[in-house]
């Protein structure tokens, strides 16, 4: 089997395991935040948790840290880290896991990027309304204009379908509870394609050359899930920029054959756009995240090919 340069897995909970990477540069280093599975050994406690990693190069990486559930509503576990920098501090947005409908997004912040305090407010967000179960994973922040804004995936009342929402704060926000107005009554993005069956979800949102675009997640886990691309002009109402996957699974033999799935990106000051994503071959048996670097051409993303 061929592997890419970059593929790498957390073993420290007793399975080759790391999913739903987000990547920052932070203290002379890059951070990458990434979801752990449970010991599943029957101690108490055992839920899902967020690993950290180093590197000097986006490629090679270092598990430098855990962190563990911190309040009575991730007591269960708490998983989909998304760090953001503000000032010197590490913002990170995470969901509660193992509520089922009523799992949450939660905040908390770090002045080290290691060492993280709880928001006192948390949950801070989860949607309403009709047209929603009131669940909200996969947190994603963007500024947009004067505010930021969260982008989530929630379900359906009937917990079927996976589909995407958004809320917003001001840039000067404490991102506690009170900070946040959902935008929309109803989904920005939902399922359409036959690539994505009944799931969109970890949306990826950054703004280029005055548009803003979203890699996002389509299928759910092993289906397979896959990684699609959509553009807008507010934020708000967005188009797909095709009707094929951007990153499909890869062929059967080859190690991300069952799944490329829940992108994460980093972007360097020269531009230079890394989007990572996790796989594996085994349906789920072990998670490997890896990463490909994005060129651009005639304002639209192209998959860089090996050289």
């Amino acid at each position: 089997m061929i592997l890419p340069e970059m593929h790498w897995a957390d073993s420290s909970r007793g399975r080759t395991f790391a999913k739903d990477p987000s990547v920052i540069r932070f203290g002379g280093r890059y951070l990458m935040y990434y979801s752990i599975c449970p010991f599943g050994d029957g101690r108490e406690d055992d839920g899902w948790a967020l690993g950290i990693a180093a590197s000097n190069d986006l490629t090679h990486w270092e598990k430098v840290g855990e962190i563990l559930p911190m309040q009575e509503i991730d007591r269960k576990g708490f998983a989909a880290p998304a760090a953001w920098v503000r000032d010197g501090r590490v913002h990170l947005f995470y969901q509660t896991y193992g509520n089922w409908r009523t799992d949450a997004i939660c905040h908390a912040w770090s002045e080290d990027g290691i060492h993280f305090i709880p928001d006192p407010s948390n949950p801070v967000f989860a949607p309403t309304g009709e047209w929603t179960a009131g669940r909200a994973i996969d947190a994603e922040i963007c500024p947009v204009g004067d505010r930021y804004f969260l982008y989530y995936a929630t379900r359906d009342p009937e917990m079927e379908i996976q589909m995407i929402g958004v809320a917003a704060t001001p840039l000067d926000s404490d991102f506690s509870k009170a900070s946040w107005t959902q935008l929309t009554d109803g989904p920005i993005l939902v399922p359409e394609l036959p690539w994505e069956r009944r799931c969109i979800e970890a949306p990826i949102v950054f703004q280029r050359e005055g548009r803003y675009w979203m890699f996002y997640a389509g299928g759910y886990n092993n289906e397979p899930q896959q990684i699609g691309v959509a553009h807008s002009e507010d934020g708000i109402r967005w188009t797909r920029l095709s009707d094929e996957p951007f990153l499909p699974a890869g062929k059967p033999g080859e190690w991300n054959a069952s799944e490329s799935g829940h992108p994460g990106l980093f972007i360097e000051p020269d531009g230079t756009t890394h989007l990572f994503y996790q796989g594996n071959c085994d349906n789920g048996a072990s998670w490997y995240l890896s990463k490909v670097i994005v060129d651009w051409v005639a304002g639209r993303p192209v998959l860089r090919k090996n050289r």
